[in-house]
């Protein structure tokens, strides 16, 4: 990278300068075998299990939302990396930087929260650190979490998998999470009622993992959303992915919250959503499981993937034209998770 470049909030995003940030800066002096992937999780091997460890820090505005908060967001978004490689999540560290003058009432709230999360995730906080600083350097509170799980015995999904004619599979709406914060923020003078989609995802991972043979990558599409995961898969590879308009679970007060502020509700944030690629002979049987768990109501076969043209994203509309779904460029909302 240019020495005289500096960090925007744009980094932060998920999108192409997230993207450029990790492959030009941290993977030019951190890369190895185990980081190389940039999968959710590394996958490493002992002599009894294979783990898969994962990392994230959550620095979300406001810290209270409608259908979470920063505690939740951070138990979850640790299970489902784990989960969306293949892992069963058993074990998650937290590390707190709290700001001074906090109300511990705040914190209780979100420690319970946690809690909860992990209950009914079926994981251990297990180990942690908490780190105090001045007035007016943390916003409140940041909260780290690091997750290690197992990875479910003969389980190997990748971008080396996915096969020209698989399926792509979406678990709901698409956009809840990232609708909610803006609702939640004060600065958008928008009236509705929405909820985040923010919990943990392992139950459906797991469901799926251990009835069906043909899943080829899973994969949360958190910051940059749908159209940045989708662009992931088909980064460098010899096929492409299609997408249908039509079939495209979109809340109408997502689109309608999206249409006025020049926003794309396939880039916004989503905390409680899988993307699979699947045997397109699976595609069915996979509906069908996640559609048997509570929240899944709306999963659907949103497209396939296609051979050409390679290594692009296509949303077919519902006028029957075509044009190219890019990764997320620059910053759409900052501090979403």
């Amino acid at each position: 990278m240019k020495s005289n470049d500096h960090i925007t909030l744009a980094h932060g995003s998920g999108g192409l300068q997230s993207h450029r940030l990790i492959r030009e800066l941290f993977l030019e002096y951190f890369g190895n075998e185990f980081l190389n992937p940039l999968e959710d999780g590394a996958i490493l091997h002992t002599n009894a299990d294979k783990l898969v460890f994962t990392t994230d820090s959550h620095v979300v505005k406001p810290l209270f939302f409608p259908g979470g908060d920063i505690g939740k967001l951070a138990i979850s978004g640790t299970v489902n990396d784990l989960a969306v490689c293949g892992a069963i999540p058993r074990w998650i560290s937290c590390g707190m930087i709290i700001e001074e003058g906090f109300a511990i009432y705040d914190l209780e709230k979100i420690v319970i929260s946690m809690r909860k999360t992990a209950d009914a995730a079926d994981v251990q906080i297990v180990t942690g650190d908490t780190k105090v600083v001045e007035k007016g350097n943390a916003d409140g509170i940041y909260i780290n979490t690091a997750g290690i799980g197992t990875l479910i015995e003969g389980v190997d999904l990748g971008v080396h998998q996915i096969l020209p004619g698989d399926s792509v599979i979406i678990n709901g709406y698409i956009g809840d999470h990232g609708a909610a914060i803006i609702r939640a923020r004060e600065e958008f003078p928008v009236s509705f009622d929405i909820e985040s989609d923010c919990r943990p995802l392992n139950r459906e991972t797991i469901a799926l993992l251990s009835k069906l043979d043909g899943i080829r990558i899973m994969r949360d599409p958190t910051r940059g959303g749908v159209a940045t995961t989708l662009n992931e898969f088909v980064s460098g590879q010899a096929f492409g992915i299609q997408i249908d308009e039509n079939r495209l679970p979109i809340r109408p007060v997502v689109q309608g919250l999206c249409e006025p502020l020049g926003f794309d509700p396939l880039h916004l944030a989503n905390e409680g959503k899988i993307l699979i690629i699947i045997d397109p002979n699976e595609a069915q049987s996979a509906l069908e499981i996640l559609q048997s768990i509570l929240g899944n109501r709306e999963s659907r076969v949103i497209g396939q993937v296609i051979e050409e043209p390679t290594g692009k994203v296509i949303l077919k509309t519902s006028i029957g034209s075509s044009r190219i779904i890019d990764m997320l460029s620059g910053e759409m909302l900052p501090r979403i998770c």
